[in-house]
């Protein structure tokens, strides 16, 4: 529960922070309305986090559509979902639309596609189906209206799995999605993105891979420029087809490759995440706002028709395109955790400082020095003269002095009164200080005094009482070992004063003190009796003080047992609740040498330190144990650690991270972070410099091509180069001056209000099908499967291009 409470603080924090307007981050918007059409049942999975990319980066697009195309269309549950990863408005379920195609489960793998192509142009109801979807759709989409700056053009991205058995009726699909929307728009814009899931083909390789193939092969006739297609895909209400034709052009505009591994033929340690990246940012690239008062323009903007001249080549024969994406961002999630965790720490720390006293101190505030024990015991005792009563007791027979002289003590008592004198002292003595004592509750007592020395300036706290109470602690300050050894002095008293009283009953009657009246033979027994209840009752009462004061100690130890347990109870509380934010801190930053991902744990320390301290400074040393911040925390550790976490968040949202120490600009947190360490670690100062000089290389390598090629020279290969960010910043100023007079890549720059951080997209296009190391790879699969009765194309052989 702990886990989730914070990674989802930390969630909320990041999604704050990347559109922070008070702190100079903004978002830019699309210029025409945007759909995104994801085909086959193994794409379903991407549906939410592009949406949610396109909902981070674009400030309008609450009105973008997503169609999914499957036999198994997303479920409203799976749009739930979607819903809460967006977690804005209350429609995007209704944006998140299905459209349902053939099924694919139960099929024979080695007919499947063959079979889907088949069953969906020989029943209707599929075509009749998706053009309900489609018209509605597109009628939903000018709802949204209001969010764009014009209805002429609309940016149809299709996105699918290249082994899905259902993107054998892409050219189908397509198609009729441009010319359902044609009828609303003067333009439909269609770009497709072909993903290359490598790491998921396991022990299904060879005929996931031909399925792939078999796709990419027909993918080359779509995109060839004489291919042509006629289809009756429109239908009306009533069941009459429409002919719908295409070409003779390639079908999409521009067709994007993007695999899970990398053109260094690594794969990619986020998966396919970074291909949703790529693909919010070039819709965004390609359909963005441009302000009226651009930063960025001068620095070479994004130009469609320019990009798809560059990657055509020489030969005229359109090329592929693939992109590759990097980022450096204030990395505020780790900055979340990493700051909850030092919060704590820092209370911790101070909690475990306390109020340091001695041991009689310690005593004293409990009420278990040695006098104030005696004088509590005593107080339970009825008092002492009550004792002089007793020589009111009826004696038995009145013996005469001479049969009394030669007894003991005890037997001259036995004889004057029986049990009498013994169940009087019980009764009016003994069973009234048990009663008392048993009344005792020491937890109660102490209760108040303890509540108002945790609020005390230093304190004591449940980490002071854990020490004190403990059987042994440091420096010998242990209140229950103190008591332990007074209660074992009052054991060795009450030895010694038991044989004491026994000797005393056993001395004889007439060598006792007390006055003999001669001829008064009764008023000398009188006498003796007022001697015998003040001698040994007297010692009887002095042993009985010891008693009780030994049981008010049995309930003293017994409470201060209780009190440790708990107050130990809640320090083991809090070392697991430090060590699992430590632990989560620490994972969600990894073990990156990157600049970016450095000190974070060192910097936030002295950071959160520095704010904690100057909020005590200005509102008072014992602030963060007042109600409006942690209150006693004492009482939250008694419902758990989950209640501190939730607390403490809440802190660290409203106090903390709202800071000024939090609000720097990228650049600037970077360099301090850089640097956070080199004065105690005798390192050298990184420059700013040597900070862009990383941070570029950095964005460079890790914005590599997400697809890998065979043999791919700089001679055919086109390429530009984006960054997203604030172009009037330092870094971004510093990377457009690397290597200006000689880059021959284009460069351009989408300015955006930002100071959290800067992206990167690489394009690249102008390769071939044949250039794809998965191409090569998969094309021995594609014809051993072929060739052993597999049928892996919906078209006839005759239909399909030459393999390359």
């Amino acid at each position: 529960m702990i886990r989730d409470q914070a990674l989802h603080y930390a969630e909320q924090y990041a999604a704050q922070e990347e559109a922070q307007l008070s702190k100079g981050d903004g978002r830019s918007s699309i210029h025409y309305p945007a759909l995104f059409l994801f085909l086959g049942d193994k794409v379903a999975s991407a549906i939410g986090p592009v949406l949610e990319r396109c909902e981070r980066k674009w400030d309008n697009a609450g009105g973008v559509m997503a169609l999914h195309a499957g036999s198994q269309p997303a479920s409203s549950q799976e749009k739930d979902g979607v819903k809460g990863r967006i977690g804005k408005g209350n429609g995007v379920k209704e944006r998140v639309m299905s459209m349902t195609l053939p099924q694919t489960a139960g099929r024979d793998p080695r007919t499947v596609r063959r079979e889907l192509y088949r069953e969906f142009h020989e029943d209707s109801r599929y075509l009749a189906g998706m053009n309900r979807t489609l018209r509605y759709l597109s009628n939903t989409i000018a709802d949204y209206g209001r969010l764009y700056s014009s209805f002429d053009v609309i940016h149809l991205s299709i996105i699918t799995r290249v082994d899905d058995p259902l993107n054998v009726l892409l050219p189908e699909v397509a198609l009729l999605a441009r010319a359902i929307l044609s009828q609303s728009f003067k333009s439909v814009q269609t770009d497709l993105y072909a993903l290359i899931n490598e790491r998921e083909q396991g022990d299904n390789f060879g005929y996931s891979s031909s399925v792939g193939l078999a796709f990419l092969r027909e993918l080359d006739g779509m995109q060839s420029a004489d291919y042509t297609l006629t289809a009756p895909l429109l239908v009306t209400e009533e069941g009459l087809s429409i002919p719908v034709a295409h070409g003779p052009s390639a079908l999409f505009d521009l067709v994007y490759l993007l695999s899970d591994k990398n053109e260094r033929g690594l794969m990619s340690v986020h998966g396919m995440d970074d291909n949703y990246e790529i693909i919010a940012h070039i819709s965004l690239l390609k359909n963005r706002v441009r302000p009226a008062a651009d930063h960025a323009s001068g620095h070479g903007g994004y130009n469609n028709m320019t990009f798809k001249s560059g990657i055509r080549g020489s030969t005229g024969r359109q090329g592929y395109a693939s992109a590759g994406f990097s980022a450096v961002r204030r990395p505020n999630r780790q900055i979340a955790l990493a700051v909850l965790f030092h919060a704590l720490h820092y209370l911790a720390a101070k909690l475990r400082a306390g109020n340091t006293r001695s041991l009689k101190e310690r005593q004293a505030l409990l009420g278990l020095g040695a006098d104030s024990l005696r004088a509590r015991a005593a107080e339970l005792l009825p008092d002492e003269t009550g004792l002089s009563e007793m020589t009111g007791l009826m004696s038995h027979g009145r013996p005469s002095y001479s049969e009394l002289r030669a007894l003991s003590l005890r037997e001259a008592e036995e004889l004057l009164f029986g049990e009498g004198g013994q169940a009087y002292f019980r009764s009016n003595f003994a069973d009234v200080s048990a009663r008392r004592t048993a009344a005792i509750d020491p937890a109660r007592e102490w209760s108040a005094v303890l509540a108002a020395e945790e609020k005390a300036t230093p304190p004591v706290t449940f980490y002071q009482l854990a020490e004190w109470t403990a059987e042994l602690a440091e420096g010998g300050g242990s209140v229950l070992h103190a008591l332990r050894q007074h209660m074992g002095g009052l054991r060795s008293a009450l030895l010694s004063a038991q044989e004491e009283l026994e000797r005393l009953y056993a001395e004889s009657v007439e060598r006792q003190p007390f006055q003999r009246v001669p001829l008064l033979d009764k008023r000398t027994v009188r006498n003796f009796i007022h001697y015998l209840f003040d001698t040994v009752y007297g010692k009887k009462y002095e042993i009985l003080r010891l008693e009780s004061e030994l049981a008010l100690c049995l309930r003293y130890d017994a409470a201060l047992e209780q009190l440790h347990a708990d107050s130990r109870a809640k320090v083991m509380v809090m070392e697991e609740l430090e060590e699992e934010l430590h632990s989560l801190a620490l994972a969600s930053i990894g073990r990156s040498k990157e600049t970016v991902d450095q000190n974070i744990m060192e910097y936030y320390r002295s950071v959160t330190e520095e704010v904690m301290k100057d909020i005590e400074t200005r509102r008072g040393a014992d602030i963060f144990s007042s109600d409006r911040f942690m209150g006693s925390l004492s009482e939250l550790l008694r419902h758990g650690g989950a209640a501190v976490a939730e607390r403490l968040i809440e802190i660290c949202r409203r106090e903390l991270l709202s800071a000024a120490p939090f609000a720097l600009p990228f650049e600037e947190e970077l360099l301090r972070r850089a640097n956070v360490a080199a004065a105690y670690e005798n390192r050298g100062i990184v420059s700013k410099e040597e900070l862009f000089k990383q941070l570029y290389r950095s964005l460079e390598e890790e914005a590599a091509m997400n697809v890998r090629l065979f043999e791919y020279t700089q001679e055919h290969r086109h390429e530009e180069k984006y960054f997203f960010g604030d172009s009037a910043s330092e870094f971004l100023r510093y990377a457009f001056s690397v290597d200006e007079t000689t880059r021959i890549y284009r460069l351009g720059f989408v300015h955006e209000q930002r100071r959290s951080g800067v992206e990167k997209l690489n394009l690249m296009g102008g390769f071939h099908l044949e250039d794809l190391l998965y191409y090569r790879n998969g094309k021995v699969y594609y014809e051993t499967y072929a060739g052993s009765g597999y049928s892996l194309h919906g078209l006839d052989e005759e239909r399909l291009p030459a393999m390359r």
